[in-house]
């Protein structure tokens, strides 16, 4: 018998099926995005019109329940999208928010996100941070040695 499934592999697999979706879609998807107000998106996507989709990741209804954070990724993005497994209580989600549902590495767009478009100040300051953010991760993968002498020498200065 298998062993059940933990809360952070359950969140992984969301997140995976999730990226694998924007990817799918034409949509440039980062994991972990942090956002100006201090928050930090489980997925922000650009997508190719130039919109931003933020996705929410959920892995049970007490992860929904004890965050009242998602509110305020919506300052952030043009599209809201929650994503959960087959298992989760949906009823317990806004229906003012876009859903995916997943199943093991696929997920499928349930209910689409009413749009609520970013002024363009914010988009294009957002998408400044998004370029950044996408670029320094690039470069860590491609020298991860570099990147460690790049921060022991800014700790230096």
């Amino acid at each position: 018998m298998a062993a059940p499934i933990t809360v952070p592999e359950r969140t992984f697999a969301v997140c995976r099926a999730a990226s694998l979706f924007c990817g799918m879609r034409g949509w440039a998807p980062v994991r972990e995005m942090p956002l100006p107000n201090g928050r930090r998106a489980d997925i922000l996507a650009l997508l190719p019109d130039g919109r931003f989709a933020v996705v929410e990741v959920k892995s049970c209804a007490r992860d929904f329940l004890s965050d009242g954070k998602w509110p305020e990724y919506r300052d952030y993005c043009d599209l809201l999208y929650f994503a959960v497994d087959l298992d989760f209580p949906v009823e317990l989600l806004p229906a003012d928010a876009g859903l995916l549902v997943v199943e093991g590495r696929e997920a499928a767009l349930v209910r689409e996100a009413p749009a609520h478009p970013l002024a363009p100040a914010r988009r294009r300051a957002l998408l400044h941070r998004y370029a950044v953010t996408a670029a320094g991760r690039l470069a860590a993968l491609q020298d991860p040695a570099g990147l460690a002498e790049m921060r022991a020498a800014l700790l230096v200065e």
